[in-house]
C-alpha cells in the first residue's frame, strides 16, 4: 500500500512533503532538521512510517506508534527553540487484517523565526525550498528577523491537556490575594489559559503544580561585601518550580536572610527591614512577568550585597527604552512582553493591570534620603532592580558606579575592577583614576594597571593634547 491510498488530496509533488520511514537514532539532525525547515518557511506535512521517494506504508503497530511519537516530541523539545507549532495524528489502516498506523506531523509556519536547532551546542538555521530542506542562507536569516511577528513565548500553544487538577498551587495563591475568592475556569478561558482543544499556551504551563523545567529558573546569592568580583559569596541557591512558588521561593530567600533594625520615633521603637516587603513583592513579581522565556540557559538572579539587593531579569525591557540608570522609575514604559503570564498575575491580584507597578517601589521609599533611593539600569538582554538596604546608614556605596562581571585579567591588579566600573560610563585622566583609587599617580598605576588593561583590551586609551584619557570596553565586560 501507498501513502496517497490512505491520505484523501495527497499532492505529491508538493513541496511541502516529506516521508520517513523511521526516526533514524543516529542521525537526529538528518529529519530534524526537516522540521525546523518547515517551521521556518510555510510549514509542510511530515510523515513517520511511510518509505522515502517511494511512499509505500512501513507503519507501526500501536505500541511502536506511541513511543515513536513520544520519542519525536521529546527530540523537539529538547533540540528545536523556540519550539515549532505542530499536530500529531495517527492514520490507521489495514493490511494482512492487522491493525497498522502513520504518523502525520503537520507543522506550522512559526510566528517567531527563526527557529534553531541546537545539536551538541552548535546551532543551525534551516529553510525549505523546492523539495529539500538546506541551510539557511543569510538573506533569509536576515528576512525572516525582520519578517517575525513576534509572538510572545507565552501565549504560544504548548502540546499539554489542559487538567484543572494540576492548578492548586494557582488557585492557593490567587484565593490569597483575593480574600478566599475561587478563580474560576472561566476566567482562565477568556485569557487564553487553553484553546478550544483543551490545550495549555506555553505560559500556562510554567503556573502547573508538577511543572519542573528551566524556564522559571532563579539564582539568589548573598555576597559579604559590595560587589561580585572579590567578594566572598556566603551562600548561593538555585531554584526551578512553577512561577508561585518560585515567587514564594525568592520572597523566603530574602526575608529569612535580610537585616532588621529598630528607630526611635518620638516616644516608639520601629522595626525597619532592609527592603519593605511591598516594594520586594513588587520587584520580584515585575521579574518574572517581564523575563524573556524565549532565552534559554538564562536565571532571574537575586543578589544580596552589604548595602543592596539586586534583582535581574533576563530580556531588556519589551519594545521599551534602554536605560543606563534612572531614578525616575514612574517614567519607565515599557511593553508586555507576557501578556498571559501578565493577566493571570493581574486575576492574582499581586500586579497592575496598566504600568509596570514600580510606582508602589517609590511609594515605599518615599521618605528615604538620596543614597537610599531604588533605581533601574536595563541593558538589552537584561533589566536590574535596586533596592536600597534601608538598615545601611551610608546608603548605596559608589551608587554612580556600576557594578560589573568580566573575566579575570592576565598579571591583573587589585585595582582592575574599581577601575573598569569608574571608567565605564565616562572616560578619565590617569590623575582622576588615582583620585578615584585612593593612591598616588605613579608609574606603577600607569603602566602594571592601567598599561596592562590597555594590553588586554579591557581599556581603551586616548589622547587628548598630551592627556591620555581610559574608557572601558564593553565588550569585554558586562553590567551586573
Amino acid at each position: 500500500m501507498y501513502l496517497e491510498e490512505i491520505v484523501t488530496g495527497l499532492q505529491m509533488e508538493n513541496d511541502r512533503l516529506e516521508c520517513k520511514s523511521i526516526l533514524n537514532r543516529d542521525d537526529v539532525v538528518g529529519w530534524l532538521k526537516s522540521i525546523a525547515g518547515f517551521a521556518n518557511a510555510s510549514g509542510g506535512d511530515f510523515y513517520i512510517g511511510v518509505e522515502d521517494k517511494t511512499n509505500k506504508l512501513i507503519g507501526f503497530d500501536r505500541k511502536a506508534a506511541d513511543q515513536e511519537r513520544n520519542y519525536f516530541n521529546n527530540q523537539v523539545n529538547e533540540h528545536l527553540v523556540p519550539r515549532p507549532q505542530f499536530k500529531i495524528s495517527f492514520i490507521p489502516y489495514e493490511i494482512k487484517g492487522g491493525e497498522r498506523f502513520v504518523i502525520r506531523v503537520s507543522v506550522l509556519e512559526s510566528p517567531v523565526k527563526p527557529v534553531i536547532l541546537k545539536y551538541k551546542n552548535i546551532p543551525s538555521i534551516f529553510m525549505r525550498r523546492d523539495g529539500f530542506t538546506n541551510g539557511a542562507t543569510y538573506e533569509e536569516i536576515i528576512e525572516m528577523s525582520v519578517r517575525s511577528k513576534n509572538t510572545q513565548y507565552d501565549i504560544l500553544t504548548s502540546d499539554v491537556k489542559y487538567d484543572s487538577e494540576k492548578f492548586s498551587m494557582l488557585r492557593i495563591f490567587y484565593a490569597e490575594h483575593n480574600e478566599g475568592r475561587e478563580l474560576k475556569k472561566k476566567a482562565l478561558q477568556s485569557m487564553g489559559f487553553y484553546n478550544e482543544e483543551g490545550l495549555l499556551a506555553n505560559g500556562a504551563v510554567l503556573f502547573s503544580d508538577d511543572y519542573d523545567g528551566k524556564k522559571t529558573e532563579v539564582q539568589c546569592s548573598v555576597f559579604s561585601g559590595f560587589n561580585k568580583g572579590s567578594e566572598r559569596i556566603v551562600t548561593i541557591n538555585r531554584f526551578h518550580g512553577n512561577i508561585t512558588s518560585t515567587i514564594g521561593y525568592v520572597m523566603d530567600f530574602v526575608n529569612q536572610r535580610m537585616n532588621h533594625s529598630m528607630i526611635k520615633l518620638e516616644n516608639a521603637r520601629l522595626n525597619v527591614d532592609a527592603y519593605p516587603q511591598r516594594a520586594l513583592f513588587e520587584g520580584v513579581v515585575n521579574a518574572i512577568a517581564h523575563r524573556d522565556y524565549f532565552l534559554d540557559g538564562t536565571q532571574i538572579q537575586v543578589d544580596m550585597f552589604k548595602d543592596r539587593l539586586e534583582i535581574s531579569s533576563p530580556g531588556g525591557f519589551y519594545r521599551g527604552e534602554k536605560l543606563n540608570k534612572t531614578y525616575d522609575l514612574s517614567g519607565i514604559i515599557s511593553k508586555r512582553r507576557n501578556e498571559l503570564i501578565t493577566n493571570v498575575l493581574v486575576a492574582c491580584n499581586v500586579m497592575e493591570a496598566a504600568g509596570t507597578g514600580f510606582d508602589k517601589i517609590m511609594e515605599e521609599y518615599a521618605k528615604v534620603d538620596e543614597a537610599h533611593k531604588p533605581y533601574i539600569y536595563a541593558a538589552s538582554d537584561h533589566f536590574t532592580l535596586v533596592l536600597p538596604d534601608l538598615t545601611y546608614t551610608d546608603g548605596v556605596e559608589d551608587s554612580g558606579i556600576p557594578v560589573l562581571t568580566f573575566i579575570p585579567v592576565p598579571q591583573g591588579s587589585e585595582f582592575d575592577e574599581k577601575v573598569l566600573s569608574f571608567c565605564y560610563y565616562q572616560s578619565h585622566k590617569v590623575s582622576e583614576i588615582a583620585e578615584y583609587l585612593g593612591i598616588s599617580d605613579s608609574s606603577y598605576l600607569r603602566k602594571k594597571v592601567l598599561g596592562n588593561l590597555v594590553a588586554n583590551g579591557y581599556l581603551e586609551m586616548s589622547k587628548v593634547s598630551r592627556a591620555k584619557f581610559y574608557k572601558t570596553n564593553r565588550e569585554m565586560v558586562s553590567l551586573g
